[in-house]
């Protein structure tokens, strides 16, 4: 890391924004957490709550809770790290690259709710459709997914934090996730997503006060005319190997397009791998989950395009300047351009900025992670192989207890590899070499009948081992038998292992499945914790055996948890049951998966066809008129994806927002009489 005299903050300045902000958050969290328990439906001391937010959210939270998931460490200083790199075209890449799997999953999203609509993970999915075997094969996928995202988290943002302002990188480790554990373990999904929503508020406010500052008032750039001359001086004096004419402003950039495959590839395993995107499916409604991808894809792009094309572009444009610190190979890969940019243009209030800009994005995005995980070790490890039976007050239990061990064990993971020296960027482009395997048989689990069992679990394996080998054997062939975290990290390596692991793996489960089709009824999987299937079951049973019998075996301990078992499994919906069985019609969601098929495949295509490859073989340099255009592109997106994911999700909420407006009136004039009480319902009685 840079030596503390290129420190722009004091160290007190990172434990303050790490530890002050962090538990500032928790105490705002646990706040809305106690408002949302004393004034609506939802309390977070039921573990449906507590995993899925009873599967009730409206799309625009949804949508902003896909950004501030997505928008990890990476999403900022990765992109800009490509942007310093490659020019313009490496903002395009990454946002592009990153986008199209977030749109494509809104397929999988409307199959989970036809197939699966009471499933608490994907795993489950996995487990009920083929065995145990499988169950374990994908868990390891699911798990080593969660485990690099969290590292990657950890650190790009110590790696931030340090340079920034000389913290120690250990304190960091375990001090960023520190606060996130605390509300998340006392508000669940719920209280996550309202933490993202606030999080994506504050971080789109912070990135249009970088675009306008780069592009509008700053003295050392201040206009698009003014980065481009400075972006073609840069070049002149250091052209960019690989670009037309070494330019930073032309899209023909051929390490900017293999970063660009790389990243397409790597993203495909962490979303669809990741329970955190799978969870936030599982928790909205119905009728509304492919609204909530498509929209929340859209509005993430703008986040990486433009912030990169702003800090990253300005790290290249400020080479130079006496405010600007030169950059290693080194700095690069940890992230660090964006930093040293803002800490050069705004000097300590710049730097600042970005500190709490990063702290934000990552805190959301473990969030995410610490939930996602808590949910696949109560239910796919605890509740499936531990104690089958486990009644809901011991799901809750164990739910808190893992977000507290995953938040600690993501803290030991991103300082292990700090430690053995492997970056956020070397790890971004390594996802894919381990992960990439699993993805088209999962796919394939979740929407079609006929996925042949073993093609899928033997292509995931085999597609591992020769995503390992083909990087391997890229880099040793390339770099004269040297194997080490340098040359592992290049670019040819990394494309050659994330393209032998997605494409071998996809390549086993689809032929196998075509040559030996298994046929499949998905309405085994639509059982999966089918509240009209449980209730019926538990009926049956009671007409056997009467609770009060069963008290005398199970002894004085087990008399609550019993009792709780038995009582009726009724969790409150904003959706009332009617209006829930009306989403749920498969008619409906067929449309749905048909709509998001072809929205998401034909927004694949402009993005990463249309619009980047004709300029990319046009070999064109952009003016100072191409570059103003594609700036203004990059803020009117900023500003239409702020106001889908920060204001339609206040307008949607606006009943539940009056509704706790006139509990609190009603609690300040009458103290006692604004809790919200559960209307009796005949179902109940």
């Amino acid at each position: 890391m840079s030596s503390s005299s290129s420190n722009v903050l004091p160290e007190g300045a990172g434990y303050g924004v790490v530890v002050g902000i962090g538990l500032f958050f928790s105490a705002f969290m646990l706040l809305l957490t106690a408002i949302q328990a004393r004034y609506t439906a939802f309390s977070p001391k039921n573990s449906e709550e507590f995993s899925s937010a009873s599967r009730s959210v409206k799309p625009g939270l949804i949508a902003s809770g896909i950004v501030s998931a997505w928008t990890w460490a990476a999403t900022l200083l990765q992109s800009s790290a490509v942007a310093y790199k490659y020019g313009i075209s490496g903002p395009w890449w990454y946002g592009a690259g990153a986008t199209i799997q977030v749109l494509l999953f809104a397929m999988l999203a409307a199959k989970l709710k036809l197939n699966a609509p009471y499933a608490h993970t994907w795993l489950e999915i996995v487990g009920v459709r083929w065995g145990k075997t499988a169950h374990l094969i994908f868990m390891f996928f699911g798990l080593a997914t969660n485990i690099i995202v969290s590292s990657m988290l950890i650190l790009g943002g110590s790696a931030t934090v340090t340079d920034l302002t000389g913290m120690n990188t250990l304190a960091a480790c375990f001090l960023i996730p520190l606060g996130v554990v605390i509300y998340v373990i006392v508000g669940g999904m719920r209280s996550t997503l309202l933490c993202d929503y606030t999080h994506t508020t504050v971080l789109f406010a912070i990135i249009l006060t970088f675009v306008f500052t780069v592009y509008a008032t700053s003295p050392k750039i201040g206009s698009p005319k003014r980065m481009h001359d400075l972006l073609t001086a840069a070049a002149g004096a250091a052209p960019v190997p690989g670009n037309a004419h070494g330019s930073y402003v032309t899209m023909r950039s051929k390490d900017g397009l293999i970063f660009g495959v790389i990243n397409i590839i790597g993203n495909f395993a962490t979303v669809f791998q990741d329970q955190a995107y799978w969870q936030r499916a599982i928790a909205s409604r119905p009728g509304t989950t492919v609204k909530a991808y498509l929209l929340g894809g859209l509005a993430w792009f703008a986040i990486p395009f433009t912030f990169a094309t702003t800090l990253g572009l300005s790290a290249v444009a400020l080479r130079g300047d006496p405010d600007m610190r030169p950059l290693s190979a080194a700095d690069v890969s940890a992230g660090l351009p964006a930093a040293a940019a803002a800490a050069a243009l705004m000097g300590q209030a710049g730097a600042a900025a970005l500190l709490v800009l990063l702290f934000l994005a990552v805190t959301s995005a473990t969030s995410a992670e610490l939930i996602a995980v808590s949910s696949l070790l109560t239910y796919d490890v605890y509740k499936k192989y531990i104690r089958p039976d486990a009644p809901d007050s011991k799901l809750l239990q164990v739910g808190h207890y893992m977000v507290g061990l995953y938040g600690l064990v993501m803290a030991l993971a991103g300082l292990i590899f700090f430690y053995i020296g492997v970056s956020m960027g070397w790890l971004y482009t390594f996802m894919g070499v381990i992960l990439g395997s699993g993805v088209v048989p999962i796919a394939l689990c979740i929407t079609w009948s006929k996925a042949n069992k073993w093609g899928c679990i033997v292509g995931s394996v085999v597609g591992f081992f020769a995503g390992l080998l083909a990087w391997l054997v890229t880099t040793g062939t390339l770099y004269e038998g040297v194997i080490d975290v340098t040359t592992t990290g290049e670019n040819y390596p990394m494309l050659a292992g994330n393209l032998a692991s997605i494409g071998v793996g996809g390549l086993i489960a689809t032929v196998t499945s075509l040559i030996w089709p298994d046929d499949f009824d998905f309405d085994i999987t639509r059982a999966i914790n089918n509240p009209s299937a449980r209730m019926s079951s538990e009926s049956d049973e009671s007409k056997e055996t009467r609770p009060e019998d069963r008290f005398e075996e199970e002894g004085e301990e087990r008399k609550e948890e019993v009792r709780e078992s038995e009582a009726p499994s009724f969790v409150a919906n904003s959706t009332i049951p009617t209006e829930e069985q009306e989403e749920l019609d498969p008619v409906k969601l067929e449309a749905a998966f048909r709509f998001a098929a072809w929205s998401s495949l034909g927004l694949l295509l402009v993005l990463i066809i249309l619009i980047p490859l004709p300029l990319f073989f046009a070999q064109t340099i952009y003016g100072v008129k191409g570059l103003s255009a594609w700036v203004i592109i990059g803020i009117i997106w900023t500003f239409a994806s702020a106001f889908s994911v920060v204001l339609y999700p206040l307008w949607e909420s606006r009943v539940a927002l009056r509704q706790i407006g006139r509990g609190i009136v009603k609690d300040v004039f009458a103290k006692g009489s604004g809790r919200y009480v559960l209307p009796q319902t005949p179902t109940l009685a």
